[in-house]
């Protein structure tokens, strides 16, 4: 009989043990299918989010499409703009406004005024962006919106072909020139307190050349691929004596809040055709 008993007990102990062994493992299962539970609802929260993001986006560019943008432009800034000898005004940004603008539906009317005159145009709201070889700076973000960089541009100082002129420390105590408001007269700038440089302003990068050619200024300060392009096609007699050790990310712009669907548009477009190889052939076609 308490053999009988002790087995009894034995028993009893053991399916306690049991039961709370059982219920030990139910409760860590049921906390990881709840952890489980909650990994795959933000994931599908983040999922979802990203969705709607790029479906405002979507949503955003589809609005450029059928509408017509007038765009001021330079006048004389080859590779990226300037007048062929059809006559016709063409170059980089032309060609690539053009392609996205194809691509993504809309219409580009063109107003060819000069950088600076370019610059005015739009904060008067005479148009609706600039395409210029615009280089994307911290404080022109203040006042405009910019599309996603196309290009990036260093600024050289070039002085003439057959200057004795080698560096920057040869240029102390010169007159030198640059383009009004650009990133090339912002660099010139900066070095003209170290240099003792005296920085004279022109309109057009021809007019720059002009000065150096002539003697009026030693050198001027111009984006690198400008006056590589000249060179190279002996249109300038000139050499580069120094580069920046910056760049700058080249845009189009848009008054602040203005045409955010122009913006997205440019965007899309750009993606597109850097996708197909349809922009390293516009690259190509100027820099080859």
């Amino acid at each position: 009989m308490k053999r009988a008993k002790r087995l009894i007990a034995l028993l009893l102990a053991a399916a306690l043990v049991f039961s709370l062994t059982a219920c030990g493992s139910s409760s860590s299962d049921t906390t990881d299918a709840a952890d489980d539970t909650t990994s795959a609802a933000a994931e599908t929260e983040t999922t979802d989010a990203s969705a709607e993001e790029e479906t405002d986006e979507a949503a955003l560019y589809e609005q450029a499409a059928g509408n017509t943008y007038v765009i001021g432009t330079d006048t004389t800034f080859a590779p990226f703009e300037f007048e062929n000898d059809e006559g016709e005004h063409t170059g980089i940004d032309i060609e690539l406004f053009e392609a996205i603008a194809d691509e993504m539906g809309f219409t580009i009317e063109w107003q060819i005024l000069g950088f600076s005159a370019s610059v005015a145009a739009l904060e008067a709201n005479q148009v609706d962006g600039v395409m210029a070889g615009m280089s994307i700076t911290d404080e022109r973000k203040e006042k405009y919106d910019f599309s996603d960089s196309y290009y990036d541009c260093a600024i050289a100082v070039a002085v003439a072909e057959d200057s004795e002129i080698e560096s920057l420390d040869d240029l102390a105590g010169s007159k030198v020139v640059a383009k009004t408001g650009t990133t090339g007269s912002q660099y010139a700038e900066e070095l003209a307190e170290e240099y003792d440089l005296e920085l004279l302003y022109v309109e057009e990068s021809s007019v720059m050349y002009q000065y150096v050619a002539s003697g009026q200024a030693v050198a001027c300060f111009e984006d690198y691929p400008i006056v590589q392009y000249e060179i190279a096609r002996g249109n300038v007699s000139c050499k580069v004596i120094n580069t920046s050790e910056y760049s700058y990310p080249t845009g189009m712009a848009v008054l602040s809040g203005n045409y955010p669907e122009l913006v997205a548009a440019f965007n899309e477009g750009l993606a597109r055709l850097t996708e197909d190889g349809t922009y390293d052939e516009i690259l190509a076609h100027y820099f080859e």
